[in-house]
């Protein structure tokens, strides 16, 4: 594209993966502001670079009277969130390498996998990744399974992720409080009880899977699931869970899954079981 000699120029386009100002240039750095868009900018000397998920607007501070280059892509319909917390954050009951290759690895070949199986069905793509798991019968036969495997990965731990907090931080790990602690002791009796419940529940999951907490008829249940299998699927809203993928524990836990289990209750953020279950209770 040309443009007239103008400094600051402000562009409309719907897709767009990198804008490039081509040196020499007058200014010390081009400058870029995105409006509304969740996505990350970067910013090089005499360049500018953006993944913009539009349609939305984009002001420039041009270096250069030439051509701004364009390119359109396809833009990945999901993407990997950071942890909400450092990765040694749960040390020492989950260790710093564990959740690195969890995060990093598992969970962004969750995101990736589903992207490709995607990638011929925008419509799907562009559903919130619960409401994609919640209506598997709409999803074409042929990539149901991946949908299913895929995209069960990558909500299941998109939600899995806050429900664990920082060591040592205010409502994570020891007893809950408000709704949900009220709940249990109606429930099940007590939190101990409760813990042994759902302990024993998930451990006695054969090979991989999670544990659940749901809320069904008024009352809070324990369940299980093989795979990536999430309860969505059966209409209902997971409260707490953990994950016993192997790769969840293995580092430090080995085949010792109850002691993983038992060590998890420290890192619980209880603070995000209580949102969750408000939004159960609707």
């Amino acid at each position: 594209m040309n443009f007239p000699l103008r400094k600051s120029y402000l562009f409309h386009f719907a897709q767009v993966e990198y804008i490039e100002f081509p040196a020499p240039c007058p200014y010390p750095r081009a400058s870029i502001e995105v409006q509304a868009v969740p996505a990350g900018v970067k910013i090089e000397l005499h360049s500018a670079a953006a993944r913009i998920f539009g349609p939305y607007r984009l002001n420039a501070e041009l270096c250069t009277t030439r051509n701004i280059k364009m390119k359109e892509f396809s833009p990945m319909a999901y993407e990997l969130a950071p942890l909400p917390y450092d990765y040694a954050a749960l040390e020492p009951f989950i260790d710093t390498e564990t959740m690195k290759i969890h995060h990093d690895k598992h969970h962004q070949a969750y995101v990736n996998n589903l992207n490709a199986a995607l990638a011929n069905h925008p419509e799907l793509a562009a559903k919130p990744v619960d409401d994609l798991i919640r209506d598997l019968a709409a999803v074409p036969e042929e990539i149901r399974t991946a949908v299913r495997n895929n995209g069960g990965g990558h909500a299941n731990h998109t939600a899995f992720w806050p429900l664990m907090g920082k060591v040592g931080t205010a409502g994570v790990g020891g007893a809950p409080s408000g709704a949900i602690a009220a709940q249990i002791t109606a429930d099940f009796g007590d939190l101990e009880v409760f813990k042994k419940t759902f302990n024993e529940t998930t451990a006695k999951q054969f090979g991989s899977g999670w544990g659940w907490l749901v809320f069904q008829a008024g009352k809070l249940k324990v369940i299980s699931t093989p795979n990536q299998d999430s309860p969505l699927s059966q209409g209902i809203f997971p409260i707490l869970f953990n994950d016993i993928w192997e790769h969840a524990y293995y580092l430090k836990y080995q085949n010792r899954r109850p002691d993983y289990l038992a060590a998890w209750w420290n890192v619980v953020n209880w603070n995000e079981v209580n949102r969750r279950f408000a939004l159960a209770k609707g």
